[in-house]
């Protein structure tokens, strides 16, 4: 029965490894994205002469949203093969700080913060471009912002309350 157990727990434990196509799918995304950024970039350049400084302004904000969107995919990239499949040992040297400190609650803030920002960069361009759009698409804009700030708050509390929860129970445990 014990042999049945450990090949049971062995099976569930190197399971984890069929999380690594999706990474390297998210890889093969983000080089989608750069792609995408560069044709952004390009166009941005060619037209930069004779655009007005709202064009100019929408058009970095337009750059940013696409930086934001790739450090959101290279943040679940790290931090979810790292949580969830293996250690990443590829580079120790020039590992960024953060990989060592980011936790599943750490990601989870960290998706929401970013899911935040690329939400107000996409608010602030409806408002800069205010005659293009309906009110009701600018309400539904501002709507799922307020959403999102909303979601990013309730996950911060329920992390913190989750955090001083198990701090006062360790403190217990030790009195």
């Amino acid at each position: 029965m014990r042999a049945l157990e450990l090949l049971i727990e062995t099976i569930i434990f190197n399971s984890r490894w069929i999380l690594a196509p999706f990474y390297i799918g998210l890889v093969i995304g983000l080089v989608l994205l750069f792609v995408h950024f560069s044709i952004e970039l390009t166009a941005f350049i060619l037209k930069i002469h004779i655009a007005g400084e709202s064009e100019v302004i929408l058009g970095i904000l337009g750059l940013i949203d696409l930086v934001f969107v790739g450090n959101l995919v290279l943040i679940v990239i790290f931090s979810g093969y790292e949580n969830f499949v293996s250690k990443i040992e590829a580079s120790e040297r020039d590992r960024p700080d953060w990989m060592t400190k980011v936790d599943f609650g750490g990601l989870k803030q960290k998706l929401m913060t970013s899911i935040v920002a690329i939400s107000a960069i996409q608010l602030l361009k409806a408002f800069m471009n205010v005659d293009q759009y309906s009110t009701t698409k600018l309400t539904w804009v501002t709507v799922i912002h307020v959403v999102f700030l909303f979601s990013l708050l309730a996950v911060t509390l329920s992390d913190r309350l989750g955090e001083a929860t198990k701090h006062s129970s360790e403190t217990r445990r030790r009195k």
